[in-house]
């Protein structure tokens, strides 16, 4: 437990740095001229490429067992693109995209051994418990990058729009640095994690299994349609002003200044939701899951069809709901499927198809965006909930 709740530390240092990114992410793409159908493939291409890659190197780690080495190098990679996106120029659009698709590429070297790391502890505490803990320490991280941001929004009051946002990457830098350290503390408070987990007496090969096969189609559906935050808060970004309109009362709440802290509250209704979820996962399984799709699905449709703030303030608390349950859930189903000696492989796969789907969805819904709004919740909501039966399914198989 000690482990967990140190590596939950360096991922709340961590997620202050990219989430507090991300919070502002879409709006600095739009701003650097970057077009809905560019912001959407981009980040599809982002995680497209921070995903399949997982499965590379998730190999990597089954076969070399250096899951501290691509741990950390992950991590240094990650962290050190966030930052840098203060030094691209005012029109700077495409080298800002490729910065985000090499913070991507950091996060594929990393994932694969980080959870595979986790995931010996949690078979000691409770895979859906140990994930959750890690989550709520994640995302309180995720919020506290945001309003970090916010803060410095709020001080930074002469410059333009752009070099406001110029000054927020380069904070980021401070938390970036905290993480590294204290990466490296944890190594040296844990050099071997995975004596943690017992290994079996004979070396069990991965094998696809049809639980695992029904789970990887039913997660694919859901990253389908789970439609990214950059695209979500361009729309909001571009429309706060008619979204306020009519209620001058409330035309403070979602503005260019406030935009930090609406990812905030994502990232709380998240931790929340993980640890609901996470405790869940241990006492029903995968029912867990289907509840908490059931109950995130519908975000779409308060972000987009709504034209209120309180509706888009809903809509992105239900979008956090399936971002923790994503964090938490998604990751303890893979330990309860595929054995040590080769879960860092299960979760390359995982991650692998993963982030195939949410490229493709992201890629068409950023289209749909601006060809028909409705088109694109439909498909949001549906891809999602169709996502269902084959969480069930995967059940049953066992």
């Amino acid at each position: 437990m000690t482990f967990i709740i140190l590596f939950g530390i360096v991922s709340l240092f961590s997620d202050m740095t990219h989430e507090g990114a991300s919070s502002i992410r879409g709006a600095y793409l739009s701003l650097l001229g970057a077009s809905a159908g560019t912001i959407g493939f981009i980040s599809g291409l982002g995680e497209l490429i921070g995903y399949s890659m997982r499965y590379v190197f998730g190999k990597i780690t089954d076969r070399t067992k250096q899951y501290w080495p691509m741990t950390i190098a992950g991590y240094v990679l990650d962290i050190v693109a966030v930052p840098a996106l203060a030094l691209v120029g005012e029109h700077g659009w495409i080298a800002a995209c490729a910065l985000l698709v090499i913070q991507r590429m950091g996060k594929a070297i990393k994932k694969p051994a980080k959870d595979t790391i986790m995931s010996f502890a949690a078979s000691r505490e409770g895979a859906g418990k140990s994930f959750a803990i890690q989550e709520v320490l994640d995302q309180f991280g995720a919020f506290l990058g945001p309003v970090l941001l916010y803060l410095v929004m709020l001080t930074k009051t002469d410059g333009t729009t752009y070099e406001v946002y110029a000054v927020c990457f380069a904070v980021l830098a401070i938390p970036g640095a905290v993480t590294i350290i204290l990466l490296l503390v944890t190594k040296h408070r844990f050099p071997d994690p995975e004596r943690f987990e017992p290994s079996p007496k004979e070396y069990v090969p991965f094998k696809m299994k049809r639980e695992f096969v029904l789970y990887i189609a039913g997660i694919s559906l859901f990253a389908f349609g789970f439609i990214d935050y950059s695209l979500i808060i361009m729309h909001v970004s571009r429309t706060y002003a008619s979204l306020a309109s009519g209620l001058a009362e409330t035309s403070s709440l979602v503005n260019d200044g406030t935009l930090p802290l609406l990812y905030a509250g994502a990232m709380l209704a998240d931790a929340v939701a993980a640890l609901v979820f996470g405790l869940l996962y241990d006492k029903k399984g995968v029912k867990a899951l289907v509840w908490s799709t059931v109950l995130s699905a519908p975000f779409a449709l308060f972000v987009f069809a709504a034209r209120s703030v309180p509706m888009v303030l809903v809509g992105v608390a239900l979008w956090g709901v399936g971002m923790g349950a994503q964090e938490s859930i998604l990751k303890a189903a893979v330990t309860t499927m595929v054995p040590k000696s080769s879960r860092a492989t299960g979760y390359g796969i995982f991650e692998c198809a993963f982030g195939a789907a949410w490229f493709l969805g992201s890629w068409l819904l950023g289209v749909l965006y601006d060809v028909s709004i409705p088109a694109m919740i439909g498909l949001s909501v549906a891809a999602q909930l169709a996502a269902i039966p084959l969480y069930l399914a995967s059940s049953w198989s066992r």
